[in-house]
């Protein structure tokens, strides 16, 4: 039986310009998940990266402490929904990211507000009266995803490591369970960073085994648990 291991990338730059790069914090995490795919005796036999710089350097901080050399296969099927298409279309005046985090810092909570009005962000993105707007709508964004699935379960590797995006991985994972789409932004809202959802693959098809795993960061290691 054949496996594939959705790594979700680790913590991205927030509040800064530049947000798909990972932080310090998620190379750490990155390089973390590494070391506790390496005592599993993970041995990839073929490696799926998106086309996102934040996944690119998952991959690279993961694959480094695995002892494995950075040669993967660049899928952008995987990558991420545009969030900040999103957020523009909810708030046309956070065109300007300056207009954003100023109105951000005046909450004195700024990742709580960020938070709050993201999600309604997605919701508007899920509401099928908006589709027009979107360069990517959401029955795109699903589809997309769940194409890069199907290539990798009708070829088969031993065990495929995938580096991607939380929105990327839930959307896998609502699809596998046949979630209707307004339960995917629950499961988009607890995926940690850096963690890992296995999927199997079988006579049968495709199926969930584990979603959102992140035991590497228990320990000595719980001060590297973020979700954003």
């Amino acid at each position: 039986m054949a496996q594939i291991l959705l790594i979700r990338h680790g913590q991205a730059s927030w509040g800064k310009r530049n947000y798909d790069e990972l932080s310090p914090r998620g190379v750490e995490q990155a390089r973390v998940l590494g070391q506790a795919l390496k005592q599993r005796n993970i041995q990839p036999d073929r490696i799926i990266t998106g086309a996102m710089t934040r996944h690119k350097q998952t991959a690279m901080a993961c694959l480094d402490a695995m002892g494995l050399p950075h040669d993967w296969d660049e899928d952008r099927r995987w990558n991420e929904y545009d969030h900040q298409e999103l957020i523009v279309r909810h708030k046309p005046l956070y065109r300007s990211r300056t207009v954003m985090m100023a109105d951000l810092a005046r909450t004195l909570r700024p990742r709580e507000a960020f938070q709050e009005m993201f999600e309604q962000a997605l919701d508007r993105w899920l509401e099928k009266g908006h589709s027009r707007e979107y360069r990517e709508t959401w029955p795109m964004f699903a589809t997309r995803v769940g194409a890069a699935l199907d290539t990798l379960a009708t070829t088969p590797a031993g065990t495929t490591l995938v580096f991607t995006s939380g929105g990327a991985i839930s959307a896998t994972v609502a699809r596998l369970w046949n979630m209707p789409d307004s339960e995917w932004k629950k499961l988009n809202r607890v995926i940690a960073n850096a963690t890992v959802t296995k999927v199997v693959v079988g006579r049968n098809g495709a199926h969930l085994s584990s979603f959102n795993e992140h035991t590497h960061f228990e320990g000595d290691n719980r001060h590297l648990l973020s979700y954003r």
